[in-house]
């Protein structure tokens, strides 16, 4: 695929860039280069290659999924203006 400069002042008005009009034979010839290097990638053999998360090998931390009800009712309503029956108290604001 070959970038011309027509296409270029397209990329560059969608990415919002103001490029002067004298510009964009260079702007084509970045993009020529970096689609060229892309073709190269295309070449590599990744067959039987598993994909990675990270380049180092690691398996995260796990931990039993329990559900519990946090056991912290009472710090919590500690912190609260107006607590009552268990449950933060707020004024009315409906009428």
């Amino acid at each position: 695929m070959s970038i011309d400069e027509g296409t270029a002042a397209r990329v560059a008005k969608l990415a919002r860039i103001k490029v002067e009009p004298g510009d964009l034979p260079v702007l084509a010839k970045e993009f020529n280069t970096i689609l060229g290097f892309i073709d190269q990638l295309s070449e590599v053999d990744v067959e039987g290659v598993e994909p990675m998360t990270s380049v180092t090998p690691m398996r995260l931390k796990r931990r039993e999924d329990v559900v519990t009800d946090g056991s912290q009712q009472d710090k919590v309503l500690a912190n609260a203006p107006d607590a009552r029956e268990g449950f933060f108290a707020v004024p009315k604001v409906v009428e």
